[in-house]
């Protein structure tokens, strides 16, 4: 438990929970209330752009000046191939009819990386969140060095430990052990690396014992139990996302809620076939279509969600939400729908208490 009270001064919290940055689901009113609840709210902003960031972090702070993270994207920018572009959507043509509609007419790089976004580092340096944290690699030194010398806390996912000895060097004060069981898209630097798909409880045993730098838990997580269980570990907070998407604060539609609830949630799937990337994704009628799809066939990352997008709005028109992006870990089934998100919080602690020995967050 040593690993516990340094990361929560570092972070500026009381609790050692993380609400997951989930981009297009978590919202400010999200991260507020588990800011006030004593852990730390996420935004992810990957999905907009410099002007929406800004407006996200501001809403935050009408609600509350506890601590925030601010999630951005570091994928490599995207190699269009009109090609295989064209192809694509091509084969997804008969479902977009079923619908009634067209798919688009050329496919577009939707999400700005921000290792390019010169933009969204000034409104970060501007704003200076109290966290700011990577997924899929990190940025250039130089803007590492200017958020480090604005006070900003730095964290990043790692899958696998030479991505995390890759962000201890590179001055990351704590980094974000990613299951393989985790919900939403993997944090892999590379994704045509292998992937070992370690799971939570390894990687961050891996990562306890390896870095010199705090340790945070994420994938599967659901309850104080398993929250309890990777703090006696070693990992210094727990990062939580599915538990967070049946909360009224959440931005999930009604059919991404109806299928936490259903039957997916036992079955969920890593697939590529929806944004380009593999994430983990309710069992629904998009990874149906993608379990037999030779990934070759389908377009880079995020000009793939392109299409994805615009399927799913189409369907979602005709009454069917079964090509949604209903990101989700393996821990679904244990979701706990209709908790607001500081109830939820306060049960996690509850339970994150019963299960932890004595002692500053145990019974004691």
């Amino acid at each position: 438990m040593d690993a516990i009270g340094p990361l929560l001064e570092l972070l500026r919290i009381e609790l050692p929970i993380i609400q997951a940055p989930m981009a297009g689901v978590s919202t400010p009113a999200m991260a507020a209330a588990v800011a006030d609840a004593g852990a730390l709210g996420s935004i992810g902003v990957g999905a907009t752009d410099a002007a929406g960031a800004r407006r996200m972090i501001a809403a935050v702070r009408e609600r509350s000046r506890r601590s925030l993270n601010v999630n951005v994207f570091c994928h490599r920018p995207a190699t269009p191939d009109r090609a295989i572009e064209a192809a694509w959507l091509d084969h997804l043509r008969p479902l977009f009819a079923r619908f009634g509609a067209q798919p688009p007419a050329a496919l577009r790089e939707i999400y700005r990386s921000f290792t390019v976004d010169e933009t969204m580092l000034a409104v970060l340096l501007a704003e200076r969140p109290q966290v700011v944290s990577f997924h899929f690699g990190l940025p250039a030194a130089g803007a590492l060095r200017a958020l480090r010398d604005a006070g900003i806390v730095l964290l990043a996912s790692a899958t696998n430990l030479r991505e995390a000895l890759a962000l201890q060097a590179a001055g990351i004060q704590a980094v974000i052990a990613q299951g393989y069981e985790a919900g939403g898209h993997r944090g892999a630097f590379d994704p045509e690396a292998a992937d070992d798909r370690l799971g939570t409880l390894a990687l961050t045993r891996l990562l306890v014992r390896a870095l010199d730098i705090p340790v945070i838990a994420a994938g599967g997580l659901m309850d104080g139990a398993g929250i309890a269980a990777v703090l006696t570990l070693g990992a210094g907070a727990a990062q939580l996302g599915t538990a967070f998407i049946a909360c009224p604060e959440s931005d999930a539609d009604a059919g991404y809620r109806r299928a936490l609830a259903g039957s997916g949630a036992h079955h969920t799937v890593m697939t590529r076939a929806i944004s380009g990337r593999p994430a983990r994704c309710l069992a629904n009628a998009f990874t149906e279509l993608g379990a037999g799809i030779d990934v070759r066939r389908i377009p880079a990352y995020p000009i793939a969600y392109d299409a994805g997008k615009a399927l799913h709005a189409a369907a979602r028109a005709a009454g069917e939400f079964g090509y949604g992006a209903q990101w989700a870990g393996q821990g679904a089934p244990l979701s706990r729908p209709g908790l607001p998100a500081a109830e939820l919080v306060g049960i996690l602690v509850t339970e994150m208490r019963q299960a932890l020995p004595a002692g500053p967050i145990g019974r004691g």
